[in-house]
C-alpha cells in the first residue's frame, strides 16, 4: 500500500476551512462578513485552498428571487472535509504503552517486526532504485518529504561499514522513542526490507549521540545489486505471524 499524503491546510486558512465545514456553500461575500476581512485577503484564502485540493468553486442557483447569472460560492472537497484536527499523536503514544505492557518478550518482538514490515509495505511504492544506495536515496527523500531530516552518506570501512549509511538528525517518533528503544527497532526492520539488505542500527540517540545512524550491512555474497526481487515481494501484504 502506498502511503499517502493528506492535504493539510496552513493555519491562516483554517478558520475559512471551519466555516466551509458547517455550511454547505458560501460566497465571497459571505466569508467577508464572517471572517471580518477584506474581499482581496479572501480570494487568496480561497485560492490557496482550492490549490491544496481543500475547496471548490461551483456556481449554483441564486438564493434571492429573480433573474440573473449563477453565483459563484465556494465549499470543500472530500479532502477537505478530512483535514479535521486529529489526535494521531496521542493515539500512537497510548497504542505504544499498550505494546509496552506485553509480558512475553517472544510475543513483544514479533509484533514489533511486525510493525516494522507493516510501516515497509506501507511505503514500498515510494521508495526506488536497483541498488542499495539508490534505494537508501529513495528512502531518505521519502523521510524528507514527512518532515524527518537525514542524509545518506558513504560507509566508513574501518567502522565496518562497505555500504551507506543513513543519518536521521530529527527523530520520527520523538514521544515513543522517549519512552522504549523497541520503536528503533521496529525502524529498522522498515528500513533493512525498504533497501534490501540487512541493516544495523550502528548509533542512537537514546545512547547519547546527536543523530541515529543507520549502516546498510550486505549479507554473505551480495553486492549490494541484488535486492530488487525482495523490495517486490515486500510490496506484498504481509501474512499474519
Amino acid at each position: 500500500m502506498a502511503a499517502t499524503n493528506r492535504p493539510t491546510e496552513l493555519p491562516l486558512d483554517r478558520p475559512l476551512i471551519d466555516l466551509l465545514r458547517t455550511s454547505e456553500s458560501l460566497s465571497v461575500a459571505d466569508l467577508m462578513r464572517l471572517l471580518g476581512i477584506t474581499g482581496t485577503a479572501v480570494r487568496q484564502r480561497i485560492q490557496r485552498a482550492i490549490k491544496a485540493g481543500l475547496v471548490e468553486q461551483v456556481a449554483e442557483p441564486r438564493r434571492t428571487p429573480g433573474r440573473g447569472r449563477p453565483q459563484i460560492v465556494y465549499r470543500l472537497t472530500a479532502a477537505g472535509r478530512d483535514t479535521a484536527g486529529d489526535n494521531f499523536r496521542d493515539l500512537a503514544t497510548v497504542l505504544w504503552q499498550e505494546i509496552r505492557e506485553i509480558q512475553l518478550p517472544a510475543v513483544r518482538r514479533g509484533l514489533l517486526g511486525r510493525i516494522g514490515r507493516s510501516l515497509a509495505n506501507h511505503y514500498a511504492e515510494d521508495v526506488q532504485g536497483d541498488t542499495a544506495r539508490e534505494r537508501l536515496e529513495s528512502v531518505a527523500d521519502m523521510l524528507r518529504a514527512r518532515g524527518i531530516s537525514c542524509t545518506v552518506e558513504a560507509g566508513s570501512p574501518e567502522r565496518g561499514e562497505p555500504l551507506p549509511v543513513l543519518t536521521t538528525h530529527s527523530c520520527p517518533y520523538p514521544d515513543l522513542a522517549e519512552q522504549d528503544r523497541g520503536i528503533c527497532a521496529a525502524e529498522q526492520t522498515m528500513l533493512q526490507r525498504l533497501v534490501g539488505e540487512p541493516v544495523k542500527l550502528a548509533d542512537c540517540r537514546l545512547d547519547g549521540g546527536d543523530c541515529c545512524r543507520f549502516s546498510v550491512n550486505p549479507a554473505p555474497g551480495s553486492t549490494g545489486n541484488s535486492a530488487t526481487t525482495m523490495v517486490q515481494q515486500q510490496r506484498q501484504p504481509s501474512a499474519v505471524d
